[in-house]
């Protein structure tokens, strides 16, 4: 059984097809990468398998359970992560009170604010950012605000993480220190869906591709086969990323 299944997912807004009978299953410990051009629904599958938006038709499967229709804070218990392309820190609150937060509405029991508190603190060590524990949202810079979004995220302890452009805008040894960390996520038993357009990177990474073009599935498979498909290649790259 796979963790995540999603069958004949499809979301429309106003008569216009944004998601039309997606089909995506991810497997225990599996990294999926996820591209197509903008507007082609990455975010919107995201939106909808975490319960932001609710589908037309379709379904998502998550451990064999329906989750389709569950609110956001539902889907999280469930055992689902997420960041978000725009990171949504709370900014007048500490590194350790946002991570807090996280935790404290995810999945799995929580026994004292004590017990919280020291959750936080190790997921803030994981990510590089225990030193600053203390300090408030908005006085991060963009990689620190990147890790908080992420520490936020692992707080829930998820089983599937679902990572939208993580690395937008980081620098090239900031994007190795982000891919060093997702793999050691991936290594601790976490399933990934990544979202990036930092594509050597996100091909470097995924077990498998899923390419999605206005709003359906155009090609999956091992990162090599994706990028010399020639519907992929005209649809997104624009020229075989190999040549």
């Amino acid at each position: 059984m796979a963790l995540l299944e999603v069958k004949g997912l499809s979301k429309s807004f106003g008569g216009l097809a944004v998601l039309s009978d997606i089909d995506l299953r991810v497997a225990e410990k599996e990294i999926v990468g996820l591209i197509g051009p903008n507007g082609s629904g990455k975010s919107t599958l995201f939106n909808t398998i975490m319960g932001s938006l609710k589908p037309d038709g379709g379904s998502v499967l998550f451990r064999g359970r329906e989750i389709a229709g569950l609110k956001p804070h539902q889907v999280c218990k469930q055992g689902i992560g997420r960041t978000f392309q725009l990171t949504r820190p709370f900014n007048r609150m500490t590194c350790l009170e946002n991570v807090m937060v996280g935790r404290s509405f995810g999945s799995g029991p929580v026994c004292s604010l004590k017990e919280t508190r020291s959750e936080a603190r190790e997921v803030l060590s994981s990510v590089g950012l225990l030193e600053k524990q203390n300090t408030v949202a908005s006085a991060l810079n963009l990689i620190e605000r990147k890790r908080l979004e992420l520490a936020k995220a692992l707080a829930t302890h998820p089983k599937l993480l679902l990572l939208d452009e993580i690395m937008a805008g980081l620098n090239p040894m900031e994007v190795r220190m982000a891919v060093r960390l997702i793999l050691r996520i991936n290594d601790s038993g976490v399933s990934v869906i990544i979202v990036e357009h930092v594509m050597k990177v996100l091909l470097g990474i995924s077990m498998r591709v899923v390419v999605l073009d206005a709003g359906r599935k155009i090609a999956e498979g091992a990162p090599r086969d994706v990028v010399s498909n020639r519907d992929v290649i005209e649809a997104y790259l624009g020229t075989d990323i190999h040549a």
